[in-house]
């Protein structure tokens, strides 16, 4: 049995959710391979030769190939999909959106979201906003996987010697072209690859609000801002903070949840976080059955008081 990842990559560095996905690959059994397809992507397929764990990385280059374009990526994965029993993405935007076309080309069930491998054909998912979670045995031939990264250690991106091979790209399908993207600019850590995630809820009251009181202490602990649906829904916070089951996914290290009552949408998102620090003034409030420290308090008060005691 051999696995293929697909890595998630800058053309010069490779993202964080692939080491995650080189993890859960490695406990499938067997070798790991990863594929880089990209554009002069030669320091992402030297970075990836590095990674802890991976045996072979297959680089296939061409300028169709830059920015991950779903049907040419899927072209190029196809084309080597026979070599391999598990074929791994990270799921997140770009591999949701690659992994259904392998896998309806294929002619096999997607498993989506895995977060444990129980064997080599079993897998666990998160379902009902992770209320329960499902076993889930696949007697496919090839099993078409998204890994839920926060499930799984990253691996050591340092300390492998694979090798590299060249794969011819496969030809451009034509059906999509990249025109540009509008990234927004911050000097704070990246949502789901934070340390530390501050965020806040609809009961801070306003835009205005919630930048006073949130952002001195995100300041103070080098954190990200992250924000309930709720709060997000009603303009106080943009749309790239949301946390939750239709938001961002995280684990950081440390979670501090700022009148969050915590709806079972947003639990889904970030009660795998190592430590969860709650502040809220209703003591029924569901964040506190996840949170390891509650504070009972009116956050308008508890939050400066916090961040003068930092």
């Amino acid at each position: 049995m051999t696995a293929l990842v697909i890595a998630e990559h800058d053309n010069a560095t490779i993202k964080g959710a692939t080491l995650n996905t080189v993890t859960a690959a490695a406990q499938c059994g067997g070798e790991v391979h990863v594929l880089i397809a990209g554009h002069n992507a030669a320091g992402a397929a030297a970075a990836a030769a590095q990674i802890a764990g991976v045996s072979k990385v297959i680089h296939a280059d061409a300028e169709y190939l830059a920015h991950g374009l779903a049907e040419n990526m899927a072209a190029q994965v196809l084309a080597i999909a026979s070599n391999y029993s598990h074929i791994l993405f990270p799921a997140t935007a770009s591999g949701k959106n690659i992994a259904p076309r392998v896998a309806a080309q294929l002619d096999v069930g997607q498993i989506s979201d895995i977060t444990k491998v129980i064997a080599a054909d079993t897998f666990e998912r998160p379902i009902y906003a992770g209320n329960a979670i499902a076993t889930v045995q696949s007697m496919d031939a090839t099993k078409v996987i998204t890994v839920r990264t926060t499930g799984f250690d990253p691996a050591a991106a340092t300390g492998g010697s694979a090798a590299v091979e060249t794969q011819a790209a496969q030809a451009d399908s034509g059906k999509s072209t990249f025109l540009g993207s509008e990234i927004a600019k911050s000097d704070r850590p990246e949502l789901t690859a934070a340390k530390i995630i501050v965020s806040g809820g609809r009961a801070l009251g306003s835009a205005e609000k919630f930048n006073e009181v949130m952002t001195p202490l995100a300041d103070k602990l080098g954190a990200a801002l992250g924000a309930s649906r709720a709060a997000v829904d009603a303009g106080y916070a943009p749309n790239d903070w949301q946390v939750g089951q239709t938001g961002k996914i995280v684990a950081p290290q440390l979670y501090v949840a700022c009148g969050i009552s915590g709806a079972i949408q947003h639990l889904a998102g970030m009660k795998d976080s190592k430590v969860i620090v709650a502040i809220n003034k209703d003591p029924e409030a569901p964040i506190f059955s996840v949170a390891d420290y509650g504070l009972e308090a009116d956050l308008f008060a508890a939050v400066p008081e916090l961040i003068k005691a930092l």
